[in-house]
């Protein structure tokens, strides 16, 4: 029933920037946790960033500082503001929500491809 919808991705430069989406089929708030995953190849799935209901967040150390998440209830949107991009942050992201604590709908995920 609970449907992700991701947008935004592609091929940009180093240090440029790239704005992800993620549109929710019902109201975001149904939800305790939404967050951003990304895996590359040779490197495990990690935890990008992620938003609680409250709207306290939290971010890997790898992306504090350059990426910012956030969202839009109006939209029923999620957003990952990304800044400062780098070759290593190339990477297949993917949206998730989780009821209370286990991220249990996914999207589709996102090529992010940042060249150098």
């Amino acid at each position: 029933q609970v449907q992700l919808v991701e947008s935004g991705g592609g091929l940009v430069q180093a240090g440029e920037s790239l704005r992800l989406s993620c549109a929710a089929s019902g109201n975001i708030f149904h939800f305790n946790l939404m967050g951003w995953f990304r895996q590359a190849p040779g490197k495990q799935r990690e935890l990008v960033a992620q938003i609680r209901r409250s709207g306290s967040t939290s971010y890997a150390d790898s992306v504090k500082g350059r990426f910012t998440i956030s969202r839009d209830s109006a939209k029923n949107t999620v957003y990952l503001q990304m800044n400062s991009l780098k070759p290593e942050d190339t990477a297949v992201y993917s949206c998730a929500a989780a009821t209370v604590l286990r991220y249990e709908y996914w999207g589709q995920g996102t090529q992010v491809t940042v060249s150098s």
